[in-house]
């Protein structure tokens, strides 16, 4: 059998970080370079835009309000009149610089929101389509609940570290260096004393990164283990309920909950503690330059635009270091999530194509045989050895065997959703291996004991395997199994919704309908794995019939635990342990008075 998959994977991911991971993720990014350096030239602008203003409140401050209470209205009605068309002449500037602010922010986020769904939206169907590709051992190892989150929470993840911390850390940057070079140009020495408290916001940003670097890492691995457990129980209620384990499993529960919260509060404590410390940092900055631009404003050797300007340009300036902690988280989230999604994308599990394809007819004849096959799921641990067996086209043949025998691996093979280890696999005396896969699984239809409904109608289930169906296909299909009369009688016929996975149906009309589905594909190889072990008997004779009836001109296998449903195949294959110990008639094994006899 496959091999188990460990539920609580994600505790070896999360890494911080990661360049490798950073240039990868830039890739995705690559062909929309337009519209990402547009980003950043809007970044650029408004951060401009944004640097301006605090020098406009200096000029009008010290050129114009300052210079005109000094000198007084009534001294002086022209140089009057000059100040206040300088006044409106600046506050239109104002009001301008801020309407242009407001503009760019605006088809910044519009750009940058579109880019980041373009990417993720790409990103998302390159995931499916190789997810798509994959050999079936892949799904043995990623259960479909985490695949799942791969490809909605942990692409939407990166969608948030694109459009919210790519640009806006060319903005950040933007910000600072600006701000230290206007405050530069203004008084290099208020600014030597408003830079003062740097080296304690790096000091706290190295403590911060590293802290919440721990924490983010505990909480991913707890929430992992809640919803590995949530989705265990909620899986298996029943037999929670059937055995009364309602308590025993709610406190199990309350622990996974209290650890999950324990580990959250100790993130948030992190968190809540990096933002007030940079808050106060920037405060003593503050009064910093109150106290010493003060000191100068009442010598004389500093202008009052001068130390409001400054005073703002440090709100600026702490403004970007603040928002750090809600971007480390996003970019923490996004290296998570990268990582998950690469693991995916690099996985190599498939069943290739051939490299030169054998020339293949329309429709196959139907001649199965397998010569001398070993398979294992993993290792060397046999599930087959060396069998050898053959259907002809027209023959029935019947696979029976005690549970774990091999015979629904016989059925993968043959449908190449794995590959033999050795020997062969033959359809019409050509190895499966050399034929286009797309052909072969178009020639083999395979009916399991628990058919898989898609969520749709009933006649698009039907016609699921066949392109381009007609109506006409789907109900000659659905009457060549005896199923019309059954559809007809559903509420909306052939439009009837099926829930997933066919809720709402009993087994028998499921199965009927999965074997409606084999009859649209009419192929040459039709291979039925249980197909009426999970039915009523009224409902397996129909199922029977329908068989009977889909049977004729084509070659059938049949896997069975019921012996009745193999008595009038033209050859049983008796497998034990992996290996044929028996093949021969129902009459003919039973006379033998072996393993068949004794089943």
């Amino acid at each position: 059998m496959p091999v188990a998959v460990d539920i609580h994977e994600e505790q070896a991911l999360a890494r911080s970080i990661d360049r490798r991971l950073i240039r990868r993720l830039m890739s995705y990014a690559r062909p929309f370079w337009f519209p990402m350096a547009l980003g950043v030239v809007l970044s650029l602008a408004i951060t401009a835009a944004d640097l301006a203003r605090p020098y406009v409140f200096k000029v009008a401050i010290d050129d114009h309000l300052v210079a005109f209470s000094r000198s007084g209205a009534q001294a002086d009605p022209a140089a009057a009149g000059e100040h206040l068309r300088a006044l409106f002449a600046l506050a239109a500037l104002l009001a301008g610089l801020v309407l242009a602010s407001q503009a760019m922010a605006y088809l910044m986020t519009f750009v940058l929101q579109r880019t980041g769904q373009l990417i993720v939206m790409r990103l998302r169907s390159q995931l499916f389509r190789h997810v798509e590709s994959r050999a079936l051992a892949f799904f043995d190892r990623h259960p479909a609940g985490r695949l799942v989150t791969r490809l909605t929470n942990d692409t939407e993840a990166l969608s948030e570290m694109y459009t919210s911390v790519v640009v806006s850390l060319f903005r950040d940057l933007f910000v600072l260096v600006g701000v230290v070079v206007a405050m530069g140009r203004l008084d290099p020495r208020l600014t030597g004393v408003s830079l003062a408290t740097l080296p304690a916001v790096g000091a706290a940003t190295w403590v911060f990164r590293t802290k919440a670097r721990d924490a983010f890492r505990r909480v991913r691995v707890r929430l992992a283990s809640v919803n590995a457990f949530l989705a265990e129980n909620l899986s298996g209620m029943w037999l929670v309920r059937a055995f009364a384990q309602e308590r025993r499993q709610l406190a199990r529960f309350d622990r996974e909950n209290s650890e999950y919260f324990a580990a959250t509060m100790g993130e948030l404590s992190v968190f809540a503690v990096f933002r007030p410390v940079v808050d106060f940092l920037g405060n003593a900055a503050l009064a910093l330059i109150l106290w010493y631009g003060g000191v100068q404003v009442a010598r004389g050797r500093l202008e009052y635009g001068v130390l409001y300007a400054f005073l703002t340009y440090i709100r600026q300036m702490f403004q970007p270091i603040g928002d750090l902690a809600e971007k480390y988280n996003v970019l923490q989230a996004a290296m998570a999530s990268s990582e998950r999604i690469f693991q995916i994308l690099d996985d190599r599990t498939e069943i290739p194509e051939p490299a030169s394809p054998a020339p293949v007819p329309a429709r196959a004849r139907g001649h199965v045989e397998l010569r001398g096959v070993w398979f294992a799921y993993h290792g060397e641990d046999w599930v087959l050895k060396d069998v050898s067996l053959e259907a002809r086209p027209g023959e029935t043949v019947g696979l029976v065997g005690a549970t774990g025998a091999g015979k629904s691996s016989i059925i993968s093979l043959l449908s190449r959703l794995y590959d033999a280890r050795r020997g062969a696999v033959l359809l019409d005396g050509l190895d499966v291996r050399e034929l286009p896969t797309g052909w072969l699984r178009r020639q083999v239809a395979v009916v399991l004991q628990d058919p898989v409904l898609f969520s749709g109608s009933v006649a698009y289930n039907i016609g699921f395997g066949v392109d381009g169906v007609t109506m006409d296909q789907v109900v000659e299909a659905a009457r060549r199994v005896g199923a019309h009369e059954l559809i007809e009688a559903l509420p909306d016929g052939y439009d009837y919704i099926v829930s997933e996975r066919g809720a709402g149906l009993s087994a028998g009309q499921r199965q009927l309908i999965a074997l409606a589905r084999a009859a649209a594909l009419d192929p040459p190889v039709l291979v039925l794995d249980e197909a009426t072990a999970s039915v009523d008997s009224e409902t397996e004779a129909r199922i029977q019939e329908a068989i009977r009836a889909m049977a004729q001109a084509r070659t059938v296998v049949v896997v069975a635990h019921r012996l009745a449903t193999v008595v009038h195949a033209d050859r049983i294959v008796v497998l034990h342990r992996g290996e044929v110990r028996e093949v021969g008639t129902h009459r003919e094994l039973l006379a033998r008075r072996g393993l068949y006899w004794r089943l």
